[in-house]
């Protein structure tokens, strides 16, 4: 199968198409990747140029004029909802005179989990497309006069096959839960240390006292549910000072277009919902999102974001559980720290040297931490 050498650009997913973009994503089994998460949060506004998202992605063809390849990718006007932080690269080169922004960025908007962001269809040959695909992400770069071109949160080889293509290299870290073929929550727990498991059960207990809790998914989430999720939501974004990326439109779009995929964890306390955590639902992966509650209950975070999403993966036999950006208390709750990565291309070659000597570094203390903190603090039995 031979690919056209040009790559076509995009202002909007929709000028792909499902057939052509899915053809090139599905097989890959990340949700976030799929054109109806890509196109909901376009379709309501959130990945739009007006947000600081304009989408420019790009496709490959095959002689048959079929969709071969595809990257996401965004013209950013700031570095917000990313999750790779840049702004101090950005605040060096500014003050030496230089503008940072526009850049380009490949990821899923406001998503920091790990996925394809070189999504090459089944048989079309890989290292070809990607090829193409990279070309013109850096040619696009120059177009624009971009500072750089970022890929945030690829998979480990495409990282890798990316480095041998002379971008630079950073590692970060989050933490995850792996199912170690858990036959139920209590074998988990079985695997842990006497104080983790009386700890996690006491927490439990003590948060399961005060609520009810329900699984949703697919038909049984309606737009009360939503409506109820939007408001927990919209509290966690303003107790952290922050302004929420997604609007309520973005939230009735994943309902109808990929409830099958999204998983809603609720609670409700005297009749009343008070908190929920949003997870979307992987091929092996269960992938933690947003949270939000209205009451303070004790304890009900760890049990809404992370033990029904442990104790639902294995349910249903997934590998992991991925639990989002940050947070050192999650690895008491059985989520150890994995590497997650990016990539970058820097066009000015003063900058760019910087930034490769600065994630030289940084990759190193990266890898020492993650290996001290799973040593030092890991819940796990020894031998387990």
């Amino acid at each position: 199968m031979s690919l056209k050498p040009a790559v076509q650009v995009s202002r909007r997913i929709a000028e792909i198409g499902r057939a052509g973009w899915d053809a090139c994503a599905a097989h890959h089994g990340n949700p976030f990747v799929l054109y109806d998460f890509l196109s909901a949060a376009e379709e309501s506004n959130c990945a739009v140029e007006r947000q600081g998202w304009g989408p420019q992605h790009l496709s490959v063809t095959d002689d048959a004029g079929e969709v071969a390849a595809v990257m996401p990718l965004y013209l950013k006007s700031h570095s917000q909802g990313e999750y790779i932080f840049d702004h101090a690269w950005a605040d060096a080169y500014e003050r030496a005179g230089g503008a940072y922004y526009p850049k380009l960025l490949s990821a899923a908007p406001f998503t920091p989990a790990t996925g394809p962001r070189l999504l090459v269809r089944p048989d079309v040959d890989v290292e070809e497309a990607r090829r193409i695909l990279l070309g013109g992400a850096v040619a696009l770069c120059e177009r624009y006069e971009a500072s750089s071109f970022h890929v945030n949160f690829p998979t480990e080889d495409e990282w890798a096959w990316m480095g041998g293509q002379g971008l630079a290299l950073r590692e970060g870290q989050q933490y995850h839960w792996v199912n170690q073929g858990y036959a139920d929550f209590d074998a988990f727990l079985g695997a842990l240390s006497s104080g983790r498991r009386k700890t996690i059960r006491r927490e439990r207990r003590d948060a399961l006292a005060e609520v009810e809790v329900f699984c949703l998914t697919g038909a049984d989430i309606t737009e009360d549910h939503w409506d109820a999720f939007f408001a927990f939501y919209m509290d966690t974004g303003s107790r952290k000072w922050g302004r929420p990326y997604l609007n309520r439109l973005f939230f009735s779009l994943l309902g109808e277009r990929m409830a099958d995929r999204v998983l809603l964890v609720m609670a409700k306390r005297h009749g009343r919902w008070v908190a929920g955590a949003l997870n979307l639902i992987g091929d092996d992966c269960l992938y933690g999102r947003n949270w939000g509650c209205l009451e303070d209950i004790p304890f009900l975070h760890f049990e809404l974001c992370y033990y029904q999403a442990i104790e639902w993966a294995i349910g249903r036999g997934l590998a992991r559980v991925e639990a989002g950006a940050q947070g050192q208390h999650k690895i008491a709750r059985g989520y150890l720290p994995v590497a997650v990565r990016s990539a970058h291309y820097i066009a000015d070659p003063r900058l760019r040297g910087a930034v490769e000597d600065f994630v030289r570094r940084e990759r190193a203390a990266v890898e020492g931490e993650m290996e001290w903190l799973a040593e030092e603090y890991s819940p796990f039995r020894q031998g387990a």
